[in-house]
Order: structure tokens, then sequence, then C-alpha cells
């Protein structure tokens, strides 16, 4: 799969999960808290592979997207910080449902610019064999990526790099922990 098939996948997993919380209503509590913990996952694994590997990439080969990744960076910022806000926010507080909405309208104005302006700039930049060959590495990195938001960390390389690796490894070790204690 190729790295803009590989996101727009992801745009569409996050959408159906931010559809699936506006059909819940107020007293569903719980089932609104998971959903959200899936948003926070999901998107914090987005951030970080589009970070490492796209986003550089994309500068590298595609010089007049510049300003679209550097627009995508402070959006990414400023999605961590709101995730990073409702980690620790219990669904029935009282401002949990107006932050998830504000999240969903952040999330889905990048997703559209991206898919409108950057991604088919990147398509003609790069070409078929680099966009598979990104999408694999992307792939992989899934699978080692930062399952939680950490918006004080650093977002381009070589830093970002470093700190997935160390933030990715306790991100998981703690959810591990977590599904332990619960059982």
């Amino acid at each position: 799969m190729d790295a803009i098939t590989l996101l727009k996948n992801d745009h569409k997993a996050v959408k159906r999960l931010f559809r699936q919380f506006e059909k819940l209503g107020d007293s569903a509590v719980k089932s609104r808290r998971e959903l959200v913990d899936k948003m926070i996952e999901e998107l914090s694994i987005h951030a970080a592979i589009e970070e490492q590997l796209f986003y550089p990439t994309v500068r590298e080969s595609v010089p007049d997207a510049e300003d679209h990744v550097l627009e995508s960076l402070e959006e990414h910022h400023v999605v961590k910080w709101t995730l990073s806000e409702l980690v620790d926010m219990k669904g029935d507080e009282e401002r949990f449902e107006a932050k998830v909405t504000v999240l969903i309208e952040s999330v889905e104005h990048h997703a559209q610019e991206e898919e409108d302006d950057l991604f088919p700039k990147v398509r003609k930049g790069m070409g078929r064999k680099a966009l598979a060959e990104l999408g694999a590495a992307m792939e992989k990195a899934k699978k080692t990526a930062p399952t939680r938001p950490h918006p004080r960390a650093p977002d381009t390389p070589p830093g970002n790099v470093a700190a997935a690796k160390v933030t990715g490894l306790a991100d998981r070790a703690r959810k591990v922990g977590k599904q332990t204690v619960g059982r």
C-alpha cells in the first residue's frame, strides 16, 4: 500500500470513530470514553508516522509542498495538546464533549487539506515506487509508534525519531500494565 493510501485509510478510520461518538447520547459515558481512547491511540500513531517519515520525505522530495508540511506540523501540535487533555478527562466532565467536538473539527480540517492540497502534489512529485516504499516503511513504523500524545516531544527528525522509540515503548508497556491490572 502506498503512503497516501495508508494515510487516507487512517483518515477514514478516525472519521468512523468520530461518527460513532456523535451518534452516542450523553448517557453513554463509558462508550464515549472508550471511543475517545481509540481516537487518541489512532491519532497518536498517525501523527507519529507522518512526522517521522511522511513529512520529512515530502519536504525533501516535493519542495513546493514545504508550506503545507509546516502548517500540518502546527495542526498536529494543536491536536496533540487537545488529545493530551482528553487522556485524563472523564466522559461525563462538563467540557469533555466540547473538547471532543473541537478535536473532530480540527482533525477533519487537517485531513481535508491534506487530501485536497498536499496529497495530489506529493503523488505528482514522488512517483509510484517511492510512495510504495514510503508506505511500507510507515506501515512498519506503526507497530512501534507512540499510542498516546506527547505534545512536548520534538516533531521533526532526528529528535522525533529518537523520542518515538522511547515513548512508543513506554506507551505500549503502560497499556499492557493497565490491561493486566484490569483483569
